[in-house]
């Protein structure tokens, strides 16, 4: 077992790339055969989805601590000034979008925001990548909102503010419903 294998503890609060924030609520083992197999039971607060993820696989799905304040600034400095270009052929940039979601980066996650956001201002989004910045938006203010421990309120005028800068709007949550 490698160091970053059991990193985590009960209570802990991590990340699960494209499905949000969840708590670690149990660790437990099993046997399997002959061997005996450790893993952590995260439940996300957002869907009361239960997952279990083996020890072995943490590194593969990504899993990861919420990010810091540091973090959070970078964040937002990218979303108030930060570069982004789309691919013209649809199926590109939604292969490429599909990519940075599931790399569990929040930057990552910050840039398919403003990305398709940037976009939908010359052009009506599609369904999937309507789907894909409503995924992105609840992932983005989800986590930054456990990470400074406040409501979503206080987040989402943080990234208006952000994105207003880059002549962005950052839509709300209502709108995401439609």
């Amino acid at each position: 077992m490698n160091g970053s294998e059991a990193s985590f503890h009960v209570g802990d609060k991590v990340v699960y790339p494209n499905h949000g924030v969840g708590l670690i609520e149990q660790i437990s083992s099993r046997t399997i055969g002959e061997s005996v197999e450790r893993f952590y039971l995260l439940r996300f607060k957002a869907s009361s989805l239960k997952v279990m993820v083996p020890f072995h696989n943490v590194n593969n799905v990504g899993l990861r601590r919420v990010v810091r304040n540091g973090e959070i600034q970078k964040i937002v400095d990218y979303l108030t000034e930060g570069a982004c270009d789309n691919h013209a052929d649809w199926k590109d940039r939604y292969k490429e979008n599909s990519d940075r979601m599931r790399t569990g980066s929040l930057l990552e996650v910050a840039a398919v925001l403003k990305s398709l956001l940037a976009l939908n201002k010359s052009k009506a989004l599609s369904f999937r990548e309507k789907k894909m910045l409503e995924r992105a938006r609840y992932l983005l203010v989800s986590e930054l909102a456990m990470a400074k421990n406040c409501e979503d309120a206080p987040i989402e005028q943080l990234l208006t503010k952000a994105l207003a800068k880059s002549k962005l709007r950052f839509p709300e949550a209502s709108e995401m419903e439609a």
